[in-house]
């Protein structure tokens, strides 16, 4: 083993990839939680220790050089590596104690784990959980999460899912909205109102033409892709919504119609990285989480 080669210090290598990751010495700084002078430092530092420019200085900010593009992948994978020796310590640990960050969507983020990670304040009080509400999926690969809630498989082998629960839905309107209308009795009725969806729905508009519903996108008087803004504009009045029913029947403003309309199930599944499976803290959380889930999804079937 060459150790001369390897003397240089590791933070210099993540300020490095930081700036070329943010664009900026500065947005580097931020996410580094240090300043911008030692960011500057550190690169200057770790280019006199390699003999190599690794980043031009200029009043629009820094360039990768030759050089530094051609290190840069090198210094990818260190970073991969660093990701997994954090990982696989944590995974280690008995502590059932400290952060887990959690992403789900955002209605579920609000309407459901909350509840679902009560108990937990009781029985593990040490544990920090940290919510993530998302409609994109978070990468789990390089930590942006420790658990995900997620709606299909992934199919990354460094993963562990879990199929934990099938959500009902069903078709909603607010007290608002009916005090102006009439209630649909048949789903060609329902083709009548007003709706509120999902830009480039065609997915949902599929779903409620196979349920006879026949829709087209002039019906979507509101879209959101978020499911929070979504379930605002549905008890404002906008109109009708598929939604899950674990969140919709609890609202006092809020009315199922047609309940017989045999409406699509959401899978749910738990997911995360293998490295992290063996953390006691995060099993917990997983664990918490996966019986919950279960739980409210066999009521609403019952």
């Amino acid at each position: 083993m060459n150790w001369d080669a390897i003397s240089f210090d590791w933070n210099q290598v993540r300020a490095f990839l930081a700036t070329v990751e943010e664009g900026t010495f500065s947005a580097a700084a931020r996410v580094l939680k240090t300043t911008q002078p030692t960011i500057g430092r550190q690169i200057a530092e770790l280019e006199d220790r390699l003999g190599v420019t690794l980043l031009e200085r200029s009043v629009k900010g820094p360039r990768l050089t030759e050089a530094g593009e051609s290190l840069l992948h090198h210094v990818r994978a260190m970073s991969d590596a660093a990701t997994m020796i954090s990982m696989a310590a944590i995974g280690q640990s008995a502590e059932v104690s400290g952060r887990v960050r959690i992403t789900a969507s955002d209605m579920l983020a609000v309407g459901l784990i909350p509840s679902l990670l009560s108990p937990l304040r009781k029985s593990a009080p040490g544990i920090r959980p940290e919510l993530l509400p998302s409609n994109d999926i978070k990468d789990l690969l390089s930590r942006e999460a420790d658990i995900a809630v997620r709606h299909v498989r992934p199919e990354q082998p460094e993963l562990i899912a879990r199929h934990v629960a099938d959500l009902p839905t069903g078709l909603y309107g607010s007290r608002t909205y009916f005090e102006a209308v009439e209630r649909p009795s048949t789903p060609r009725d329902a083709a009548d109102h007003a709706f509120i969806g999902i830009p480039s729905g065609e997915g949902l508009l599929s779903t409620l033409r196979s349920l006879g519903i026949p829709l087209t996108q002039d019906s979507f008087v509101v879209t959101s892709d978020s499911g929070v803004v979504i379930s605002g504009c549905l008890k404002a009045g906008f109109g009708l919504s598929l939604l899950p029913v674990a969140l919709c029947d609890p609202e006092p403003d809020l009315e199922r119609v047609l309940p017989d309309l045999p409406t699509p199930q959401i899978p749910v599944w738990l997911v995360t990285h293998r490295e992290l499976r063996t953390s006691k803290r995060i099993r917990l959380v997983f664990d918490r989480l996966a019986h919950g889930l279960a739980q409210a999804s066999a009521q609403l079937r019952n």
